[in-house]
């Protein structure tokens, strides 16, 4: 049920590459020949040499390799101004895990990416769903590999075969990932705000303080440790390490404005300074 309000933007949005000279009558300077239009509007300029990969080619590509799999999985879609995309595939089957409490259910997740703006790398790997704060985790090293070929006129995707590739993330990084999780919920944190301004002085993901002449917690700050809090609370135990990263995560994924790619670089970060507690 939990899965049932995944989001669900629509990103099979109209797209194309038109030549910009058909759009205004005047000459472009080499190497900006092109407009990729995206539901309507102009959301990149581009060179001869660029590969359109829309998303009906990419995502539907990508979902077949789940389906020839065998895999069975929800889908999340965001869609970011008609510019940038992502599916997440959440794989729900034998493989959940629960850390030490049956309210903490952990899923493996794909995560696929394209964008029309140039932002993000036509892209995908694997990472995890946690079901509490409905938020992908992307710590996990795994990548998928693919080919573009791509000419002036065509372009072809080349996908992998997700069996194999499934079974060796559960097998090399699932299960490990999982028990530096469990590392890090045995770990008890004391002092929730101290504990907040440690990891922010360590990162600078945001100020903690509100400005220099007030140190209390920012807006930004007190929703992490409210989030921290909350999530204890709600699953009746003491704050830690665990309950931590993911009010960090949340954060990061919620409230700060920042790419797809940017949330991936700062989760990891922000797990490797808070593991490091451990």
């Amino acid at each position: 049920m939990y899965l049932s309000n995944l989001q669900q933007d629509e990103i099979f949005v109209s797209s194309e590459m038109k030549s910009l000279k058909s759009l205004t009558q005047m000459e472009s300077r080499r190497g900006l020949e092109n407009a990729i239009i995206s539901n309507g509007k102009i959301v990149n300029v581009v060179s001869n040499s660029y590969g359109h990969i829309p998303n009906q080619l990419f995502f539907k590509k990508a979902e077949q390799m789940l389906l020839d799999a065998g895999l069975n999985y929800h889908k999340r879609s965001v869609n970011r101004n008609d510019r940038s995309f992502i599916i997440d595939f959440i794989i729900e089957d034998s493989n959940q895990f629960k850390l030490k409490n049956k309210e903490d259910l952990i899923l493996p997740m794909l995560r696929f990416k394209n964008s029309y703006d140039g932002s993000e790398k036509t892209s995908g790997h694997f990472g995890f769903y946690r079901k509490v704060c409905s938020n992908g985790l992307h710590v996990s090293q795994a990548e998928i590999e693919f080919s573009i070929k791509h000419s002036k006129n065509n372009t072809e995707l080349i996908m992998p075969r997700m069996n194999g590739l499934f079974d060796k993330f559960l097998n090399n990084e699932f299960y490990t990932i999982v028990k530096k999780f469990e590392k890090m919920k045995d770990f008890k944190i004391i002092d929730t705000k101290e504990f907040v301004k440690a990891i922010l002085d360590k990162t600078k993901l945001f100020k903690y303080e509100c400005s220099d002449k007030n140190e209390e917690p920012s807006k930004k700050s007190r929703e992490v440790i409210e989030t921290l809090n909350y999530e204890a609370l709600l699953l009746n135990e003491e704050p830690n390490l665990w309950l931590g990263y993911n009010a960090f995560n949340s954060m990061l994924h919620n409230t700060l404005k920042k790419t797809f790619s940017q949330q991936e670089k700062w989760d990891k970060k922000l797990f490797n300074e808070i593991y490091e507690m451990v």
